[in-house]
């Protein structure tokens, strides 16, 4: 999926479901990987297959992104001009359904990471909620804060690391200078993910958007480096 991913199970150590795990991620990027002349994507941008005959996966995925852009007033859309681009809901939602295929094994205390977005489920190997650091998008070896999580997914849009790749839809050619940094958490990652892009494309505005929804907190940080939280964000740190 062009990321790393890191999968750490506390209760398993069957190496069978690890490669299924693997597996699907491989399976997905196939899927979905718009570098890869060989994925469905692909072949939809270039008009070899229509959307009406792809797989029900495929389909599902659209529908998903469709909901998603009407659930944020547009601000989320994975149409790019002349092309299409689902990897803002795809990641998330791939490391929601790999944490499934876990949950499923009988797994109770795991975490699963894709590029830093994370699913994280049970408790640590000290019987505590996982750990998780949100990165200083101005120094990234440095930790600015640290979230203790449990049954949540964190997600995290920014362009301190791949640069500009969120637009805002309602202001094409517009770049987002005026904030760095988002970080969701919400009751899984699909959900953190999907939104953290959108309150991204809204720039400062985007923090309020997470603020009004009851099932998610948010923690911003502008291009001047002030950090802005969610009034139940404080609830997740510890440090």
């Amino acid at each position: 999926m062009g990321m790393p991913i890191t999968v750490e199970v506390r209760d398993s150590d069957d190496e069978d479901l690890m490669e299924s795990v693997f597996a699907y991620f491989t399976h997905v990027d196939e899927t979905f990987s718009t570098f890869k002349e060989t994925s469905a994507i692909s072949a939809i941008n270039t008009g070899r297959i229509s959307l009406d005959a792809a797989s029900a996966e495929v389909r599902a995925v659209f529908a998903l992104a469709e909901q998603t852009r009407q659930d944020t007033d547009g601000y989320f859309n994975i149409w790019r001009g002349d092309r299409y681009d689902p990897a803002g809901i795809v990641k998330g939602l791939a490391i929601a359904n790999a944490a499934d295929i876990l949950r499923c094994a009988g797994c109770a205390n795991f975490y699963v990471d894709a590029g830093g977005d994370i699913e994280a489920v049970g408790h640590n190997a000290e019987g505590q909620p996982w750990r998780v650091g949100i990165r200083n998008p101005f120094n990234i070896r440095q930790i600015v804060k640290v979230l203790a999580i449990s049954g949540c997914g964190v997600a995290t849009s920014g362009t301190y690391i791949r640069g500009q790749h969120i637009y805002d839809p309602h202001a094409p050619g517009q770049t987002i200078n005026d904030i760095v940094s988002l970080t969701v958490i919400g009751p899984n990652v699909y959900e953190a993910d999907r939104f953290a892009t959108a309150a991204f494309a809204m720039g400062r505005h985007g923090i309020m958007f997470i603020e009004r929804r009851a099932d998610l907190e948010g923690y911003m940080i502008d291009a001047n480096g002030q950090a802005t939280p969610s009034s139940g964000f404080g609830r997740y740190v510890i440090s």
